[in-house]
């Protein structure tokens, strides 16, 4: 089993060095790799619970498309039917743009989440709840500065994602795009630039609500619940860190199902005019609760977030008490 494999691993402790000598602070490009490793392994390990999810979530856009037939009866009838209709290794479609995108995605946030804090320059001693504050300002800062960058990437992975095989009765399976260069390249050539970034600024909105909460509740609360002997315990601060995943893609899914159907109109004939377009719409013709399809899949897919935090902080640790020790 992953999962029992993943908590082995968790269970190995840091060794300090000199708990009484100061520790050194990383550097930008230290941050960067650390975090960005960590996240292109988590991710690749999530990606078909990913892409069910991402199926899941959109199947509405994809049936007005004549994408697919019918709807998804669950998560288990979703995997069934993606691997009956394009095998198993299309579990993994898209995840390339995914690691492209989530590599710098991540390790910018984790990388720039020091920097924009300390422009904040917030101590505890100040107040807990100002310290708090400056904490989810700081983290959802970082994630909207580098989505600017990364969402093309973003855009891709979710059409590639939903490229499904399976179509209306007396279609040919066929899919839309052949890969990452041919997403981006027929959707520029039919929307143009604009194409590419559909649904940013709802996005902007959505990534500051789920790294504010994802930085910000996991720095508050770190040194509230792991204290004594859960400090240096691994799997405490994994499921930490997976259940503020929870909370924090709870709390934004609307916000993220929305911008993934603004995302799957481009290249289409009909098009939401905007990101309360479409939040009516799908709210008026779908339902309220079709904006969190594929909720219970994220809650699982949050395993990777988790992931990246508990492991970036037990790497980074580890890293620095090697630093310690060869100086």
């Amino acid at each position: 089993m992953a999962t029992t494999a993943i908590f082995e691993r968790a269970v190995i402790v840091a060794c300090a060095a000199d708990e009484k000598k100061k520790k050194p602070k990383l550097g930008f490009f230290e941050d960067f790799m650390i975090g960005g490793v960590a996240a292109a392994v988590s991710k690749t390990a999530a990606a078909p619970i990913e892409r069910v999810k991402l199926l899941i979530q959109n199947q509405g856009e994809m049936m007005k498309q004549g994408r697919l037939s019918h709807p998804y009866a669950g998560i288990g009838d979703c995997f069934r039917r993606t691997i009956a209709d394009e095998g198993f290794g299309s579990l993994w479609r898209g995840n390339l743009a995914n690691v492209l995108r989530y590599f710098p995605t991540q390790a910018l946030n984790l990388a720039f989440k020091e920097h924009i804090k300390k422009l904040f320059n917030v101590k505890k001693d100040q107040g807990y709840a100002k310290w708090f504050v400056a904490n989810m300002a700081s983290g959802g800062i970082a994630g909207a500065l580098s989505l600017c960058f990364v969402y093309p990437l973003d855009y891709a992975r979710t059409r590639l994602a939903n490229d499904a095989k399976s179509v209306a009765k007396g279609s040919a399976a066929e899919r839309q795009f052949k890969g990452l260069g041919d997403c981006l390249s027929k959707t520029y050539k039919s929307d143009g630039f604009i194409g590419l970034y559909r649904g940013f600024a709802v996005s902007c909105v959505g990534i500051i609500v789920y790294r504010g909460c994802y930085f910000g509740f996991f720095d508050s609360l770190k040194p509230v619940v792991l204290t004594g002997s859960l400090e240096k315990n691994f799997l405490a601060s994994f499921l930490l860190g997976w259940a503020v995943t929870i909370a924090a893609g709870l709390a934004s899914y609307p916000l993220d199902t929305v911008r993934r159907r603004m995302m799957m109109t481009s290249g289409q004939a009909v098009k939401y005019s905007s990101s309360f377009d479409a939040f009516n719409q799908i709210v008026r013709k779908e339902g309220t609760g079709a904006l969190f399809k594929g909720a219970g899949a994220n809650i699982l897919r949050g395993v990777a977030g988790a992931g990246v935090l508990s492991g970036f902080d037990k790497i980074k640790e580890l890293y620095i008490d090697w630093r310690v020790a060869s100086v």
